[in-house]
């Protein structure tokens, strides 16, 4: 069939069948760029169009103006939705960058949206990240792998959702440089531990034991190793008590090294399924 377009137009277009949004005509002086991310919000910008804000893979946090998508007669909008893996292509604007073509990758959103629990630890996942990685364009190739290999643990359902998110948040504070000390005082390095206090970062011993820490059992900590090494066996053979006492520690540990409370854990369900 003939076609005004050149040959290597329609070798590529049906790659980018599931997005498309016109350039402007002074293509040269558009600059592009390609990468893949994970949508982690998106809010609306004017009647038809919305912002969408991405952890990518090579770029780091990025916030692009997705055009038309919120449309009745769009078919675009729930590929750019929080959960959605993404191959993306933008061009740089003045303060946002626009999303001209976007091809889905994996849909996790598809498979957390029908299981409660593991949606809102999604979500919380989501949150967390947006909120650890401060600036934008700024990269963040660890934080991009763990955020994925979270929501690909939880779509798959094999641990227990409060563990998937527990071990993604410790892992994260750890690529940040937030790591808990769990098997030396966080003060002083002594290995005798007794109580687990935030404010020093981890667990201290009896000398360096600030008014107010945590005395976990030996299980929980045991538990919180076993999320941050990736011993699932380990992980998934604790028990409910010690599973609820590592999430509130996490919890705690996290949001008061992000200076700012996680909305969505609000919703998460801090009892393990039984």
């Amino acid at each position: 069939m003939n076609s005004t377009h050149p040959w290597w137009f329609r070798a590529a277009r049906p790659r980018f069948e599931a997005f498309h949004v016109g350039l402007p005509a002074k293509l040269g002086k558009v600059s592009l760029y390609r990468d893949e991310g994970v949508v982690l919000r998106t809010h609306k910008l004017g009647e038809a169009d919305r912002i969408v804000t991405v952890l990518t893979k090579r770029t780091g946090k990025i916030r692009g103006v997705a055009k038309g998508v919120r449309r009745t007669t769009s078919r675009f909008g729930a590929r750019l939705e929080p959960f959605t893996h993404v191959d993306l292509q933008l061009h740089t604007g003045r303060t946002l960058d626009v999303v001209t073509q976007a091809e889905t990758i994996r849909p996790y959103g598809e498979a957390l949206v029908a299981d409660y629990p593991r949606y809102t630890a999604g979500s919380a996942m989501l949150e967390t990240a947006d909120r650890l990685i401060m600036g934008e364009k700024e990269p963040a190739l660890r934080q991009f792998l763990l955020l994925v290999g979270g929501l690909r643990a939880l779509a798959a359902a094999e641990h227990e959702a409060r563990l998937v998110l527990d071990a993604y948040f410790l892992r994260s504070l750890a690529v940040a440089g937030y790591a808990p000390a769990l098997q030396a005082c966080a003060r002083c390095q002594a290995t005798a531990v007794r109580a687990f206090a935030i404010v020093a970062g981890g667990m201290v011993c009896g000398n360096c034991r600030p008014a107010g820490a945590a005395v976990p059992e030996g299980e929980t900590l045991a538990l919180m190793l076993a999320l941050l090494k990736g011993d699932w066996p380990a992980a998934d053979a604790s028990l409910a008590r010690h599973r609820t006492e590592c999430s509130g520690l996490v919890a705690a540990y996290l949001q008061w090294h992000l200076e700012h409370g996680i909305r969505s854990l609000r919703h998460v369900e801090r009892e393990p399924a039984t």
